[in-house]
């Protein structure tokens, strides 16, 4: 792990908290900030996969943006994320910039030709006005950046870096292997069983969900990983897994983040409300979750 880059460590994936109208949930919003930069984290993501960036409404993703970089007041680098890159949302990742974001994180168009990928890319590179993290979600996008892709852009200075949720140990291994040890460039890993053996091959951050809940174990994760301390970073990678698993295991990505939200709201965070077409848990769905808390200790303390 690089520990001078800007862009490393543990990046949350920020929830975004709303009320049971669809509105943002302002209170909440500060209060989730709060607890994440207590437990020490070294980026917060908005309007992201895990925030359900796609379904939140164009202004509200502004206030969002607004809101979390008045309330982290740079003690630590925020990132926002932006769609399709089409004109409209180039604007508004330039707006989210020039409100204070550090980077602007880029996945591709849904179903885009791999063959179109470079000059889609390089186009979006030329028109935002500051640092850009390539994402890699495929199971979302239906599109795998491919690894050249990516070298050729990574000769662009405005590129810092790749987040990468590929659930694939090859590519991610060929990944590290070919870009870990770039200067001024960073590999982010946000697939939660790569990220230990993600942080062992020289990744310089991880992505984890997890870190909406417990933001000091997923600190401690990359604390080890920077001091070589192996078997400490796989206690602390256990336990990350161990909480995972309380809301995504047998669940879609849909209902896991629906999941996650019902935690959040056992532990005081923000309401379990989620926005469509997302459903939110009954009211017996969040005590079966809170059940599960309580057996992992997740209870035991309150933000």
């Amino acid at each position: 792990m690089k520990s001078e880059l800007k862009y490393r460590g543990v990046v949350v994936p920020m929830v975004t908290p709303v009320t049971a109208t669809g509105d943002l949930d302002e209170p909440a919003v500060d209060r989730l900030v709060d607890f994440l930069l207590a437990g020490g984290v070294d980026g917060i993501f908005v309007v992201g996969t895990t925030g359900e960036g796609a379904s939140i409404p164009r202004p509200v993703r502004r206030r969002l943006v607004d809101r979390t970089v008045a309330r982290v007041r740079r003690r630590t680098v925020v990132y926002a994320g932006i769609g399709d890159g089409q004109p409209d949302e180039i604007a508004a990742g330039n707006d989210y910039l020039g409100a204070g974001v550090d980077a602007i994180v880029v996945r591709p168009p849904i179903s885009f030709s791999q063959e179109r990928l470079l000059s889609w890319f390089e186009q979006v590179l030329g028109a935002l006005r500051g640092p850009v993290i390539l994402y890699n979600i495929p199971s979302t996008t239906h599109v795998s950046i491919p690894l050249d892709v990516i070298a050729r852009l990574s000769e662009n200075p405005k590129l810092v870096g790749v987040k990468d949720s590929e659930n694939n140990a090859a590519r991610h291994e060929e990944l590290l292997r070919r870009f870990s040890g770039r200067e001024s460039f960073s590999v982010l890993i946000g697939v939660g069983a790569l990220m230990g053996p993600g942080l062992k091959m020289g990744a310089d951050g991880i992505v984890p969900s997890a870190g909406n809940l417990i933001p000091d174990v997923c600190r401690r994760v990359c604390e080890g990983a920077r001091r070589g301390d192996w078997a400490g970073m796989d206690r602390y990678c256990d336990r990350m897994s161990e909480v995972t698993a309380l809301y995504q295991k047998g669940r879609t990505l849909g209902e896991s983040l629906a999941a996650l939200k019902a935690a959040m709201a056992c532990r005081g965070l923000c309401a379990p409300d989620v926005l469509p077409p997302l459903r939110t848990l009954s009211k017996a769905e969040v005590e079966s979750i809170r059940s599960e808390m309580a057996r992992l200790h997740l209870l035991d303390e309150t933000p």
